[in-house]
């Protein structure tokens, strides 16, 4: 048994549950291969995920990926926040790869999180990978640590925004980004 079964198991006991119930006899094992699922963000680089997909373009017009799904782990609670994110760039000679937003999202969204700082974070990524001229990123999500307990909101959305360089600088900018992204 690895340590984070190990310790999967003590907490099922801690529980009152009896680990060696048999519904429960493999849950130590399989929730420890899930969390190291659920936060192998921990394991991967920029580098890794980029893999030298940026490519020389003349493009000189805001670039947009829509509704990239993101699945994350509340670091206050431990319990899944879900939702979408949209990345808009303004290149400048370069571009990236398409399905490298989706990678880039996944990487820090798989990592205990609060959804602040997964957006700034996504932001700075694809600034830094590219070197564009503007980045804005928008991220909506339904956070369970809300819905499952406290104030227990079933309706309730959080969304973040980050700006950076000419989409922060630049209200048309910034209209365009959003407007192409839904949130305008």
């Amino acid at each position: 048994m690895t340590d984070s079964a190990a310790l999967y198991e003590k907490l099922i006991e801690s529980l009152g549950e009896d680990p060696q119930r048999a519904g429960l006899r493999e849950t130590p094992r399989r929730a420890a291969k899930a969390m190291e699922f659920l936060t192998s963000g921990y394991h991967t680089s920029l580098e890794e995920i980029v893999n030298g997909a940026v490519f020389p373009s003349d493009t000189d017009e805001m670039v947009l990926v829509r509704n990239i799904e993101l699945y994350s782990l509340c670091e206050h609670h431990l319990l899944p926040f879900i939702g979408k994110c949209h990345i808009g760039y303004i290149p400048s000679g370069k571009v990236l790869g398409l399905s490298k937003f989706a990678r880039i999202v996944d990487m820090y969204a798989r990592r205990l999180q609060i959804q602040e700082n997964l957006t700034l974070q996504i932001a700075h990524a694809i600034r830094d990978v590219t070197h564009a001229r503007g980045v804005g990123v928008v991220v909506d999500a339904d956070h369970l640590c809300m819905m499952m307990r406290g104030v227990e909101k079933q309706n309730c959305s959080t969304t973040t925004s980050v700006m950076l360089g000419t989409l922060r600088e630049s209200d048309a900018a910034r209209r365009e980004f959003l407007a192409l992204a839904g949130r305008g």
